[in-house]
Formats: C-alpha cells, sequence, structure tokens
C-alpha cells in the first residue's frame, strides 16, 4: 500500500493523504476494494468522522462483461429502491448509494435518465469520478 500528498491541482486538497484504498473527504471516508481485471466483485465502504463504516455493493458484483441498455430500459429503474443513471453513455445502478448520498435525493432527480450534466457539476469532487465506476453495469445502446 502506497500513500501521498497531492496537491489541489491534482484533484488533492491539501494535507489530504491518499491511499490505494482510503480517500479522506471532509467528514466522510471512502474505501473501495477494487479487484483485479480478473474479478469483478467490487465494494464501496463509507466511513463517517466517528469511525462508522457502512459497506456497499455495486451492482458490478458478479458481472462477467459489461451489457448494453436501451435508454427505455433504464428509465424503468427510477426510483430509490432501484435506482439507475447514466453518466456519458455509461449506465450506472446506484442503488446502494441513493441513501448515502452526501447531496440527499438530489441523486434521485435524474433516476431512470440521463444524469452527466449534473454528475460533471461544481458540487462534485473529482474523487466521485472514480467511485462512481463501482456501479458501472453496462453501456448505453446508441
Amino acid at each position: 500500500m502506497w500513500a501521498q500528498s497531492r496537491p489541489r491541482e491534482h484533484g488533492g486538497v491539501p494535507g489530504e493523504t491518499v491511499t490505494a484504498r482510503t480517500r479522506t473527504l471532509s467528514s466522510i471516508t471512502l474505501r473501495s476494494s477494487r479487484p483485479s481485471k480478473a474479478s469483478c466483485n467490487r465494494k464501496t465502504h463509507i466511513a463517517n468522522s466517528s469511525g462508522k463504516s457502512k459497506e456497499i455493493r455495486s451492482s458490478a458484483d458478479s458481472k462477467k462483461e459489461s451489457k448494453v441498455y436501451s435508454k427505455a430500459e433504464v428509465s424503468f429503474h427510477n426510483k430509490r429502491d432501484d435506482c439507475w443513471i447514466i453518466i456519458k453513455n455509461r449506465v450506472y445502478d446506484v442503488t446502494s448509494y441513493v441513501e448515502e448520498h452526501p447531496g440527499g435525493d438530489a441523486i434521485l432527480a435524474h433516476a431512470g435518465d440521463d444524469s452527466t450534466e449534473g454528475f460533471f457539476g461544481p458540487q462534485h469532487a473529482t474523487r466521485v469520478f472514480d467511485m462512481i465506476e463501482d456501479f458501472y453495469i453496462g453501456d448505453l445502446k446508441l
């Protein structure tokens, strides 16, 4: 395991330590166990400043290859307990993350639809770009 301090221009925050498995954001710690390409078992741990941790399993668990989904198929997954989003023509099942989303129900604004514009908005730190891949389930049929 390695650790290094990254300057702000590289997505880091002054004094932030980034390791291969842990990233600290204000009062939330995200820990992701990313497998090798041979394995698709992915988990994300969210811990608050008191150290309590909750494991969130992404829907990418046990998927061997990506699937292709139509926009109509994605549109059915538009609820708190069944939430898929599209970002840059890639489909993500973020159901297990909805309750943990720091922006509350804002994640549901585009449930079952394209969330690209909102995802790349100023409210998100660059760290979410790595984290979202844990929820990838396939590509959008163009």
